[in-house]
């Protein structure tokens, strides 16, 4: 039989259910609805698919969406750019859910240039039709901006001489390519692929996805519903840190406090969700419910 490409486990699944605790009637918003795996088992307990929406910047997933979910609303755009819109609708929801992680539409397909174990280009993008491309920051940035981005949305402690190493091998065209040089730097191996980090960084640049999630953050809670729920998951520090300090926040103003926690330190998959579902292994879940005034 052959191998199903595009094949994909929500991580998280039941303690996403267990915090969000879907309810008949109820309405439900997706800001990165993917391939559909939260928001099937979501709407199976709502029984509301006209009352949800579901958002991704990809039209591969709005497309894949569409056919799954015939009654519902799709809606291809990043969650920023829905957010205002919904606000200005005067839309609320009950429900809230973003899953920060890349989808196995993208990480599957070679193509999408977002992974090191495939050869294809330096390309990330989640929405194909802007303009900046991996390859762009990887053969036309300086060196020095180069390092930047891999030392600030990488975390690389060798960010330098990766950022040298690229700019002495250009033009990279691969991600194969761009992989081998990463590696080159590191005499030692570890479990965690050497490009993993250099990769991570190119796309949250390409996607711009920190300044999206830190921007659309308050635009959550002013969408949500009093008494309603909202839950992130994210799969590396700079997110997590970005949710933490936000809920940290809204729970922590006494009076004024907007939401109180449902999660009180991130919930994580257990050893068999990640035998299962190896991607699993770095997703963190944070949630709150909006408090009824």
């Amino acid at each position: 039989m052959p191998k199903q490409k595009n094949v994909h486990t929500p991580v998280l699944l039941h303690e996403t259910l267990r915090f969000l605790n879907p309810q008949s009637g109820e309405s439900y918003l997706d800001l990165t609805a993917g391939m559909g795996g939260h928001t099937a088992a979501i709407l199976e307990l709502t029984q509301a698919p006209q009352k949800a929406v579901l958002v991704d910047r990809d039209p591969a997933a709005a497309e894949i969406l569409r056919k799954k979910f015939k009654d519902t609303q799709i809606l291809q755009s990043d969650f920023l750019s829905v957010s205002n819109k919904l606000i200005g609708q005067g839309k609320k929801f009950d429900i809230i859910l973003a899953d920060l992680g890349v989808s196995s539409l993208h990480l599957n397909e070679g193509l999408r240039g977002f992974s090191f174990t495939q050869s294809g280009p330096l390309d990330m993008r989640m929405d194909p039709s802007q303009r900046l491309t991996a390859g762009e920051i990887v053969n036309a940035w300086s060196e020095a901006d180069l390092a930047d981005v891999l030392r600030r949305y990488g975390e690389e402690r060798k960010s330098r001489q990766i950022a040298r190493n690229i700019v002495a091998q250009r033009p990279i065209h691969t991600t194969d390519q761009l992989a081998t040089i990463v590696a080159k730097t590191y005499r030692f191996r570890s479990r965690i692929h050497p490009a993993t980090r250099t990769f991570q960084a190119l796309r949250i640049a390409v996607n711009d996805e920190l300044n999206q999630l830190a921007h659309s953050l308050p635009k959550m809670l002013e969408l949500l519903e009093p008494g309603g729920r909202l839950a992130i998951i994210s799969f590396h520090s700079l997110e997590d840190r970005l949710v933490k300090q936000f809920f940290k926040e809204a729970t922590g103003l006494g009076y004024e406090a907007q939401v109180y926690a449902l999660t009180k330190k991130p919930v994580t998959a257990t050893p068999h969700e990640i035998v299962l579902n190896p991607r699993a292994r770095s997703a963190k879940l944070r949630a709150v419910a909006k408090i009824k005034k």
